[in-house]
């Protein structure tokens, strides 16, 4: 049953009214819409949380492959620097391999994400699952500070290696 009042106070009365007389529960759209909106809130919260633990990890994994690489090919920085290359140019290198590695999986990551909206129209007739641009040129954008960001410190390490151990490095 829906019932409009003019007065919020006439509502309060007569919910009052209703649940003492009639022993029925009465709730008002308002406090269910605001329900809703927490419940939103508080997914939303939650989705950005486990985001976040998904990138500080994908982040870690990049910076643990990228250490590896630079101790695989010491030998192979020395050399470099023996014959002339700086430390920017080795950290370049080495900087340019993480972001490469963290495009790879932002790529990777941002097909999947719109292959299942895709996916969903195909089996649920009627679904209208927006995909944002803005979104996916964010993530890009993530994905790339990731790589820089948890890239630095190998290649910093590899531009840093003394040329004469890195040569006798077996």
């Amino acid at each position: 049953m829906t019932v409009q009042a003019l007065q919020e106070t006439t509502v309060r009365e007569g919910q009052t009214l209703v649940r003492l007389g009639l022993r029925y529960r009465v709730e008002n759209l308002t406090a269910i819409l605001n329900a809703a909106k927490n419940i939103a809130l508080i997914l939303t919260l939650v989705l950005i949380l486990v985001s976040a633990i998904a990138l500080v990890i994908s982040g870690i994994g990049i910076m643990n492959i990228m250490l590896v690489t630079v101790t695989e090919r010491t030998r192979e920085i020395g050399v470099r620097m023996a014959v002339g290359a700086s430390r920017r140019e080795i950290l370049t290198q080495f900087l340019s391999e993480a972001m490469l590695l963290s495009l790879i999986g932002g790529t990777l990551g941002i097909l999947a994400g719109v292959a299942v909206p895709l996916s969903v129209k195909l089996f649920v007739e009627n679904a209208h699952i927006p995909i944002s641009k803005l979104a996916i040129v964010v993530a890009f954008g993530v994905s790339c500070a990731v790589g820089l960001i948890f890239g630095m410190l190998p290649a910093n390490r590899a531009s840093r290696l003394n040329p004469t151990e890195a040569l006798r490095y077996e």
